[in-house]
């Protein structure tokens, strides 16, 4: 999942920074280029574990 969500983050910045470029650039695609990113920032970020993971399943035991 993570080598198909790396891609498709590069591909929405590229459509979202070459669309800011334009002189008339179009609302909708911007919109949609942005929500792509951060759904797949989100959906890669739930694959890194917490900092203190450890020391939560230290406490609770």
């Amino acid at each position: 999942m993570k080598k198909l969500l790396i891609p498709v983050l590069f591909v929405s910045g590229f459509f979202l920074l070459y669309e800011q470029s334009k002189d008339q650039p179009n609302i909708y695609i911007i919109a949609a280029s942005i929500v792509v990113f951060m759904f797949g920032l989100m959906q890669l970020n739930t694959k890194i574990p917490h900092k203190n993971n450890d020391k939560d399943e230290n406490n609770v035991q």
